[in-house]
């Protein structure tokens, strides 16, 4: 089916510049795409395969090597000067969420290289996406090692696979392009940190502009091949001008006033390291070379910054991420660059709105093809601004609304699941088979090897068949033990008993700290509090820790105490998650004194929970103490703790 064409995206102006961007300098770094569902963030980077300019490769290399620039380091080569070639149009590869390492790098034959000694390389995704663009949807779901594949790989431009003393190198630049929705959760900020351009895209608030969109939509769905060639004219000046900017990039000079400006402004903004500085500069560059000239002006630096600053100032791994706009431009102010130029830019849009369409409104927000449905929820969780301060601080989480705050995180003791796992989901909790950690066996491979093979063991069963040749018969894979993540599920006593005795600010930074904690583990988070005569779940279990947080921050008290109902809605919770991920292991964590004063009596809500991994964490404070909490714990078979014992280094006890 015919690519809907870039040129008839309306608006979205700011992701359609970067894509820009990064197309004529692909060492910006590339552009991680922000934004609800159904703003087109897929439409739009599927469109810009089609502008990119075709590529000379060597026939029958399966690494697209230039010839006229061959990989002296080429699994397929090495290649002569002169070899036979053609050109091809660059490619875009999409990178599925489920994919696995080997897929991503490629995988090598250690059966062949064992049995015949032959160095046999099956090349990857990112070998086909060598000279093209790799795109990865929901790049917040991915693996974090397969994240810091993708990213290693685009910054050095080559891609390594060794396994067992077998490696193999290969060229693998790429422009690199991931989405993601907010509300599935945020990456770390040290992985966003890695892509150059982080843009922000919404859903159009004008109705004008919105109309547009569908216009569009429908006329392209009645007609794929008539609608491109509406366009067709713009596609191709945009092709042509990608190729003169690509071209031009070599010769664009950076002036040191302006370089000057862009150490001032990344001072001025708060970032940490030079990565920002190097990520500014670079798409300075680009910017002068789209617009035709050949110096970076103090416009350029500006409209730089705007695209590779603002996702760069989060700290704390829980702040919620989003542009600080103010902060920005008060850095750029601070740091000069409002002169006008000499030769002034022409506008930023980088493709035409189509022939015969209005111009849509100046003030109106993106949108896009990609889905028509209603408009988007205004900002949530993920797209609140980020603290004015660039300074460690620890966080307190303020009140709101008469809310009890929370106070400084701290590190928490290590709650985990004791049974050994089969490793569903890798991480950083609780103990489990994996693919790689440590050694603790061999077993026979069914089917091909999936994992690293055990030589000690693939020997032994050469030996035992008395020969000193390995064949495949012999080959064993090596049994290894690594962590996992798990579903932390969070019941909390929210009743008024724990407001009278001022216990909810302690009880909230107890489970910040264990958020925190979930989060540096990889975990998925859900949150249940029980008050009055019911429970909620306040958070459904998701990957989006930040929204755990502001759900926490916005927790009142009152009423009476209906344990039973935490637990059963908790009971209830779990069972709908293993139907959806029975790989996924739950973490039942219970914050509670154990009074119950509403309900049945909780302990009869056991059987519903029998074989979860359960921790109660005691609130129960004062001279005198009844032991609810451990008559809970004993009755679910669960691990009880101290709420005073929670800390990982004592403090709380020593503070009580």
């Amino acid at each position: 089916m015919t690519p809907y064409p870039f040129s008839a995206v309306v608006g979205l102006d700011d992701l359609r510049l970067a894509l820009l961007l990064t197309a004529v300098s692909p060492a910006v770094g590339g552009v991680l795409v922000r934004g609800e569902k159904g703003t087109a963030k897929s439409t739009v980077v599927r469109a810009l395969a089609a502008l990119l300019p075709e590529v000379a490769v060597v026939r029958g290399c399966r690494f697209a090597c230039d010839p006229a620039a061959p990989d002296p380091g080429c699994p397929d080569g090495p290649h002569e000067a002169g070899a036979p070639h053609g050109h091809r149009p660059a490619t875009l590869v999409e990178l599925p969420v489920g994919a696995t390492e080997d897929r991503v790098v490629g995988t090598l034959d250690i059966q062949r290289a064992l049995a015949d000694g032959v160095k046999a390389y099956e090349p990857g995704l990112l070998a086909t996406a060598h000279r093209g663009a790799l795109y990865v949807d929901e790049v917040n779901l991915l693996p974090d090692h397969l994240v810091d594949l993708l990213l290693d790989a685009a910054a050095m431009g080559r891609a390594h696979v060794e396994r067992d003393g077998v490696s193999v190198k290969h060229a693998a630049r790429f422009l690199l392009v991931g989405t993601m929705n907010p509300e599935e959760g945020e990456p770390r900020p040290q992985l966003v940190d890695r892509f150059g351009l982080v843009v922000t895209v919404a859903a159009p608030r004008d109705a004008g502009q919105r109309a547009e969109v569908v216009r569009r939509r429908l006329a392209y769905e009645a007609g794929p091949d008539s609608f491109a060639a509406r366009f067709a004219a713009d596609e191709i000046a945009l092709a042509a001008r990608i190729v003169t900017a690509r071209a031009a990039v070599p010769s664009v000079h950076l002036p040191d006033a302006e370089l000057d400006r862009i150490a001032r402004v990344c001072l001025a903004y708060g970032v940490d390291g030079m990565r920002a500085d190097i990520v500014v500069a670079r798409c300075a560059v680009a910017l002068a070379a789209w617009h035709g000239r050949d110096r970076v002006t103090a416009g350029d630096v500006r409209d730089a910054a705007r695209l590779a600053l603002p996702h760069r100032r989060r700290k704390d791994p829980l702040d919620p991420p989003g542009t600080d706009e103010q902060r920005l431009e008060q850095a750029l102010d601070e740091a000069g660059g409002d002169e006008p130029d000499d030769d002034p830019p022409p506008p930023l849009d980088p493709g035409g709105d189509g022939p015969d369409d209005p111009p849509p409104p100046p003030d109106a927000g993106g949108g896009g093809p990609d889905d028509s449905g209603p408009a988007g929820p205004e900002a949530g969780p993920g797209d609140a601004p980020a603290p004015d301060s660039g300074d460690e601080q620890p966080r307190q989480t303020p009140a709101q609304g008469g809310a009890a705050p929370a106070g400084a995180a701290y590190r928490p003791r290590t709650l985990r699941i004791a049974a050994r796992g089969e490793g569903g989901h890798a991480g950083r909790r609780s103990p489990a088979f994996a693919r790689r950690g440590r050694v603790v066996g061999s077993r026979v491979p069914r089917g091909k090897l999936s994992g690293a093979p055990h030589l000690p063991a693939t020997l032994r069963a050469a030996l035992h068949r008395g020969e000193t040749r390995v064949e495949p018969r012999d080959l064993r894979e090596s049994v290894h033990v690594g962590r996992e993540a798990n579903l932390v599920l969070f019941v909390v006593d929210a009743s008024g008993s724990m407001a009278a005795r001022k216990r909810m600010t302690v009880v909230k930074t107890a489970v910040l700290s264990l958020l925190r904690d979930a989060y540096q583990r990889r975990d998925r988070v859900g949150m249940i509090t029980f008050r009055g005569s019911s429970a909620e779940q306040v958070l459904p279990p998701t990957s989006s820790h930040e929204v755990g947080v502001l759900r926490l921050a916005s927790l009142r008290t009152g009423g009476r105490t209906p344990l039973a109902a935490g637990l059963r809605q908790a009971a209830a919770t779990i069972a709908t998650e293993r139907r959806r991920d029975p790989r996924r292991r739950p973490l039942l964590i219970v914050v509670t004194d154990g009074r119950a004063t509403s309900g049945p009596d909780p302990v009869l809500m056991a059987p519903a929970l029998a074989g979860v991994a359960t921790v109660v964490v005691d609130c129960e404070s004062g001279p005198v103490r009844l032991g609810l909490a451990r008559r809970l714990a004993a009755a679910l078979d669960a691990d009880v703790m101290p709420l005073e014992a929670l800390a990982a280094d004592g403090s709380l006890r020593r503070a009580a």
